[in-house]
């Protein structure tokens, strides 16, 4: 009898191991696909910043037309 109550703990011990394993893997494999976005969207954020910054120079009046036009092509050149 006793035999058979320790066999029944150790394969409930085993599948808890089991999903536990598999959750932790799909865990990791989202959060590996989350950061791959960030990183590809990181750079198009910035640049999109970058640009915003500059208009908002040039609405204030830190740089001139021309300045702005030449330093916007730059920015649009380097996508």
């Amino acid at each position: 009898m006793s035999m058979m109550g320790g066999g029944m703990i150790l394969s409930m011990v085993f599948w808890i191991i089991a999903v536990s394993l598999i959750i932790y893997g799909i865990v990791l494999f989202t959060m590996k696909q989350a950061t791959k976005k960030d990183i590809s969207s990181a750079g198009e954020k910035r640049e999109d910043s970058s640009l915003e910054i500059l208009s908002e120079r040039f609405v204030r009046g830190e740089i001139d037309e021309q300045e702005f036009e030449e330093r916007k092509a730059f920015l649009q050149n380097k996508r």
